[in-house]
């Protein structure tokens, strides 16, 4: 897989990805990164990017031009979407990482100051994606989540293939407890199922805790999923086993 990366600070990009599963995938030859800064095709001699809004306000705006030669520049590389990220695109989740981690190319967009003149949006975007309702200083952290988030799902990015299908998310659920040792901490042991060496049972528990905490912390995940039958009476039985804890504990 290759990502180009349009952006002023490609340092940013570049040393974050030195590290952890992104460095490891490129190590291996399952990414490879590509970075396209604008100032490097700005054609005056300030390597100027961005200019005032008309209409006024505050702050700058990206300019067409530097933007676009850039994306131009990416684009000769390869092919696949032009992908903006910004907190009015679609929100980012697992299967939208699913779905570009099967892709070839991609070329994330990183903008700044008050955002990147519409045109060029109109001109050279092909999708809009957000990873939050909330507004950082630029598009760079987003696409460090990007990057991170699709490199973890490419077949060898990970030690054990496995860590991926079990991670939050992968199945619409949240994660279950992980335990290691020591066996005791602060007078709290691992759950006695996680030691008694029954796989089916210590399956059983796991996705029992999942359904539990998704229903605990954000039901609204359980709304958009089917449950199978099986599953509804794990959720039902972590239920009441938490109704029967808080009527033990009292007010």
């Amino acid at each position: 897989m290759r990502i180009d990366v349009v952006t002023l600070f490609p340092g940013m990009v570049r040393d974050a990805c030195g590290w952890g599963i992104p460095r490891i995938a490129q190590e291996k030859g399952l990414l490879e990164l590509g970075l396209w800064n604008p100032r490097d095709y700005a054609q005056d001699r300030n390597r100027r990017v961005d200019d005032r809004p008309y209409g006024g306000g505050p702050g700058m705006v990206m300019q067409v031009q530097p933007v676009h030669d850039a994306i131009q520049a990416a684009r000769a590389r390869g092919g696949g979407p032009v992908i903006y990220l910004s907190p009015q695109g679609r929100r980012f989740d697992q299967s939208a990482a699913r779905h570009f981690a099967q892709l070839p190319h991609m070329i994330l967009l990183a903008g700044r100051y008050e955002g990147i003149d519409e045109r060029l949006i109109e001109r050279d975007v092909d999708e809009e994606w957000s990873i939050g309702d909330y507004v950082l200083s630029g598009g760079e952290p987003a696409a460090l989540v990007w990057i991170d988030a699709v490199t973890r799902l490419l077949p060898g990015a990970l030690g054990d293939g496995a860590s991926a299908q079990q991670d939050s998310f992968m199945d619409g659920l949240l994660d279950y407890p992980h335990y290691s040792r020591p066996e005791v901490v602060d007078g709290k042991a691992v759950p006695d199922v996680l030691l008694g060496g029954n796989h089916a049972d210590i399956e059983r528990w796991r996705m029992k805790q999942s359904l539990g905490r998704t229903w605990k912390r954000r039901p609204d995940l359980l709304e958009r999923l089917r449950l199978s039958d099986a599953q509804q009476a794990l959720l039902e039985e972590y239920i009441r086993e938490q109704q029967t804890t808080d009527s033990d504990q009292g007010p």
